[in-house]
């Protein structure tokens, strides 16, 4: 009797492992996404989702979303854990880290086997990826500094125009900021190098031609700054210009006692949000003078340590499709890279949003005068090491000379560790 019931389970269990082997077996697939501070897309994260998984069905999804100060942390922590997610959605230039540091795919060779992915891009714009010819990065949304202006103010300080020239524009500044104890003339997002274009525009360079050693430190150089923490001290800047990261200073020019704001074109539809009084009719948006604008736009890389590189390399693939890239631009509203789409985005602001099509428009104008655009692996170590000695110059806690030299020692130490 046992023997019959156990020849009966052989039977069974033989039949079972036949019928198992005739099934088709799927592999489990699973792509992470980590986005950059934009919970408020779920949505339209939830839709690419979606629509890859009618093509890939066995495909799960994990979506992550930081904000701007707990990205990078929480980046580096996946990455010594072994577990970094398949694509991240990163800002600036903090990619050519990763790039130099062997993090990210290069994606150079997917884009010479499908260059109609590689022709969708304006070349200035994919150039802004790319490291040692090498493109890490595919556009996700395009993002300049502008110079945004309040016609209120303006008409109360009886300006006419925005500024042609920076020093027309500190003048305008101390002059809105005359009118009142609560009124100030400018602030501006100082978060990766988008305060840049108030030096640029004076003549202070960064590093010497070759890039090996630091230029800032010169009597041009104190002399500005001097201005600048002068100008922050009687007002005509407001202070948060040095000290707020980004609901700061959005938040300041949107209470409507600001006369002018120089930020990337996305800071537009934030403050906007934040205004009732804010319209086209009110706040208007130009190039800061001279046309001089910091790049600060977001893409997509694909870690290295992907165990779904190739599947990942077609998500990002199919969210910059001319359908789904669409889809971006018009629920966020940015420029995206890709002429056409960007074309079509325009064509739609030019009736239902003037001042959003200014700012979308001002975006792709004078790209040969990008400042700032150093594309470095030691970039965020610069910064790091740039900013706090000039940040305490321009709010009058340090003398500006002072201030100079010691930004210039370390700036000189890291260019010489990093050759």
């Amino acid at each position: 009797m046992i023997i019959k019931n156990w020849t009966r389970t052989v039977a069974l269990a033989l039949g079972l492992s036949a019928s198992f082997a005739a099934c088709p077996v799927f592999a489990e697939q699973k792509l992470t996404l980590l986005t950059w501070n934009a919970p408020q897309n779920e949505p339209m994260f939830r839709a690419w989702m979606d629509s890859f998984k009618e093509t890939h069905p066995d495909v799960e999804f994990e979506w992550l979303d930081k904000t701007g100060g707990d990205w990078a942390t929480f980046y580096q922590s996946q990455l010594v854990a072994g577990t970094p997610p398949d694509i991240i959605n990163v800002q600036g230039t903090l990619w050519a880290e990763y790039a130099a540091n062997d993090y990210i795919v290069d994606l150079t060779p997917y884009l010479e086997k499908e260059p109609e992915v590689r022709d969708r891009f304006a070349e200035q714009i994919l150039d802004y990826w790319t490291l040692d010819d090498k493109v890490y990065g595919i556009p996700y949304y395009v993002n300049k500094s502008l110079l945004f202006y309040n016609k209120i103010l303006f008409e109360k300080a009886q300006i006419s125009a925005p500024p042609e020239t920076v020093e027309e524009l500190l003048e305008q500044a101390e002059k809105i900021a005359a009118l009142s104890d609560e009124t100030t003339g400018f602030v501006t997002l100082n978060f990766d190098w988008l305060y840049w274009p108030l030096f640029a525009s004076q003549g202070v360079e960064m590093y010497s031609p070759d890039g090996t050693e630091a230029a800032f430190n010169t009597p041009n150089t104190v002399k500005v700054l001097t201005h600048l923490a002068e100008l922050t001290k009687s007002g005509a800047i407001n202070g948060i210009a040095w000290t707020g990261r980004w609901r700061e200073p959005n938040s300041a020019f949107a209470a409507g006692t600001v006369g002018m704001y120089q930020a990337h074109g996305g800071a537009y539809y934030n403050f906007r949000s934040m205004g009732d009084w804010i319209n086209s009719d009110t706040v208007g948006a130009t190039e800061f003078p001279g046309g001089v604008g910091v790049f600060n736009s977001h893409g997509f890389a694909i870690s290295k340590a992907s165990q779904q590189t190739e599947l990942a390399w077609e998500f990002v693939k199919h969210i910059t499709s001319e359908k789904w890239a669409m889809g971006t631009a018009q629920r966020i509203t940015r420029t995206v890279g890709q002429p056409a789409i960007d074309e079509a985005l325009l064509e739609e602001l030019s009736t239902s949003d003037p001042t959003g099509y200014d700012v979308m428009n001002a975006q792709r104008s004078n790209l040969d005068q990008l400042t700032a655009t150093w594309n470095s692996p030691l970039d965020a170590k610069l910064k790091e090491a740039f900013w706090p000695d000039i940040q305490s110059a321009l709010l009058g806690q340090k003398d500006p000379q002072q201030a100079l030299e010691d930004a210039e020692r370390k700036v000189n130490r890291i260019l010489k560790r990093g050759r």
